[in-house]
């Protein structure tokens, strides 16, 4: 097949290229915002900042689940070797003054507001969809952990 030749002064650009006819080819088209690769990527970096949800940190608060997160065995792997937990925001620290300031943040005191209401069951799922009568959702007393100091040893 014979690539069909048109004059330049018909409105088309040449990229360059002198001369009064180009060949009309396909052009080669470059697709970045539509792009697959670029989709996976941009949820590759949502996954990774991924937080527990309000429902599972609600399972870590009671006592006996807390109990292990809080007093957990030495990991190397995680940041401050797992020793320092913020238990309502699911976070590691690398130390206990940076979880200390942490407690006093912003970040911190917004989840605190967040975990005060009780998480959805399938039973207020059921309610709210007519199928029972309406209770209005119950608060929940959630404070900040004690934190245990370090002992200095003289």
């Amino acid at each position: 097949m014979i690539p069909e030749l048109i004059p330049l002064n018909s409105g088309w650009r040449d990229g360059g290229i002198q001369g009064s006819l180009v060949e009309m080819t396909r052009s080669k088209r470059i697709r970045n915002h539509n792009s697959d690769k670029k989709k996976s990527v941009s949820k590759q970096w949502k996954t990774k900042r991924r937080t527990k949800d309000l429902d599972q940190i609600h399972e870590d608060m009671k006592p006996e689940n807390a109990d292990k997160l809080l007093h957990q065995e030495i990991d190397y792997d995680a940041i401050g070797n797992a020793q320092f937990y913020c238990l309502h925001c699911a976070r590691y620290f690398i130390d206990q003054r940076s979880l200390k300031e942490h407690f006093k943040t912003k970040v911190h005191k917004r989840r605190l507001k967040q975990l005060s209401e009780e998480p959805y069951t399938q039973e207020e799922a059921e309610r709210a969809a007519g199928m029972g009568c309406y209770k209005a959702a119950k608060k929940v007393k959630v404070e900040t952990q004690a934190v245990e100091e370090e002992m200095k040893i003289s």
